[in-house]
């Protein structure tokens, strides 16, 4: 009986031991399990489905941050009290579209010849998409040449027989301002001017510009309108979308045309002596810093009207005044420059603009605890420059530098986790001024664990609240 009692209780020492054992595997198991929500290094990337999904859903739920072309500051500002003389003005930041200052931004005003930025714009889409090249010939219809202009138009002086290529066309749009020139670009695109015009209104309707429309390419009709809001609209998608634009188009500072090369065969001889050389009404381009753009226009229904830019210090503002005012052209001209020269003068002294992703992480992992995976992503729903006041140190420059972004985030989150929704924040402050808090996102959708995974998620949960 003693031999069999001390069997029995060395089975139960045994069973103890496996038990213990067991027992110390299984809280190994779990802590090694635990320790896997620690790792974030280990999250996956987003596939490219669930970017292009997380992508549409926030452009539908933050539409006034990632699709509108131009919106209101994050934060609160007392209006510039600027001397500008133009009636309708609006100053805007190339890189987020935030408005810095506007007076009578919507009044309907004819956009003259601003209007040729459309046709560049329209040709650019044209050769992005293979089907013209800058190098083409263009033919030049009979309708386009400059003799048959009326005599106030302006011109870069097409004429019949010339060999012209789109590239010098497009030259002659931004520097001379050439009607002819429209004319030519719009029939070699849509085979003719009525087509072309149709075309231009189209891609008004695409950018939703709803006050905006077009009856000829040129901007010589006063039956063309816009408002400087919608043009500063356009005029940061057209910078945006083709910069190259700037360099090898609107800083041209003049001109000569039409060159030997240019000229119909009967008309060889003469050589150069033909051209003309005119300079771009943009004087800006000489005067102001970093200034390389954009065009000027004229007529007596709209005044003197100019859509500028400059950059400076990889900072770009855009500016557009209508209706400006003057009895003669170079009182025109002076008080157009001066509008100019104003508004980016103080753009630049009072704002410089602060980039997120210099500052902060593209993702940040996050543990989903009771999920059927065990991390997702974080991103911010947007990353669009900030434009910072100049609210501390010497300059504009300096203040952006003293941003901070702060992200607030659970240390965890459980059972699952929603593509798009809301998990944290990102808090940009200048000082205790609030710039703007953009919302982290989830970037995936994680699917709720089974019973026996919340289970072990919750007490995964536990212990990470313990940490």
């Amino acid at each position: 009986m003693k031999k069999l009692a001390r069997l029995m209780q060395k089975k139960r020492t045994l069973i103890a031991l496996a038990i213990l054992l067991a027992l110390a595997a299984g809280i190994a198991c779990f802590c090694q399990y635990v320790q896997t929500f620690s790792h974030g290094e280990n999250a996956p990337q987003p596939t490219g489905a669930q970017r292009a999904a997380l992508a549409g859903y926030l452009d539908q739920t933050y539409p006034a941050k990632r699709r509108q072309i131009l919106r209101p500051l994050p934060y609160g500002t007392t209006p510039a009290n600027l001397d500008i003389a133009a009636a309708s003005a609006i100053l805007i930041d190339t890189a987020n579209g935030c408005v810095l200052y506007e007076k009578n931004a919507d009044e309907a005003i004819p956009p003259a010849s601003i209007a040729k930025l459309f046709v560049m714009y329209i040709a650019f889409q044209e050769i992005e998409a293979g089907r013209i090249a800058l190098d083409d010939i263009v033919p030049l219809p009979e309708n386009s040449w400059a003799i048959n202009l009326p005599s106030d138009a302006s011109r870069m002086f097409l004429g019949q027989g010339q060999i012209v290529t789109l590239r010098e066309l497009l030259r002659g749009l931004a520097v001379a301002s050439g009607n002819d020139a429209a004319i030519a670009v719009a029939t070699y695109i849509s085979g003719s001017v009525k087509d072309f015009v149709a075309r231009m209104n189209e891609e008004t309707q695409k950018l939703g510009l709803q006050h905006t429309h077009f009856v000829e390419p040129s901007g010589y009709s006063e039956d063309n309108i816009t408002t400087a809001r919608e043009l500063a609209a356009f005029a940061r998608v057209y910078v945006n979308r083709y910069p190259q634009s700037l360099a090898e188009f609107h800083s041209i500072t003049e001109i000569a045309y039409p060159l030997t090369a240019n000229l119909a065969p009967w008309m060889k001889e003469r050589g150069d002596s033909m051209a003309i050389t005119q300079r771009n009404t943009n004087v800006l381009l000489h005067t102001l810093d970093g200034c390389d753009g954009l065009k000027t226009g004229f007529i007596y229904e709209s005044g003197f009207n100019i859509a500028l830019t400059a950059q400076r210090d990889g900072v770009r503002y855009l500016s557009v005044t209508m209706r400006g005012p003057g009895k003669t052209t170079r009182e025109g001209n002076l008080y157009r420059d001066r509008d100019g020269r104003t508004l980016m003068e103080w753009a630049f002294a009072s704002f410089a603009d602060y980039l997120p992703l210099e500052h902060i992480q593209p993702s940040y992992p996050l543990a989903v605890t009771g999920g059927k995976e065990h991390f997702t992503r974080l991103v911010p729903a947007w990353t669009t420059a900030i434009s910072v006041p100049h609210v501390a140190g010497e300059t504009a420059h300096d203040a952006a530098q003293q941003v901070t972004a702060t992200v607030t985030m659970p240390g965890y989150i459980f059972g699952g986790a929603h593509g798009g929704e809301t998990y944290g924040t990102i808090e940009y402050k200048l000082g205790n001024i609030v710039l703007e808090t953009v919302p982290l996102v989830s970037d995936r959708t994680v699917a709720r664990a089974g019973i026996w995974g919340r289970f072990w998620g919750t007490l995964a949960g536990v212990c990470l609240d313990c940490r």
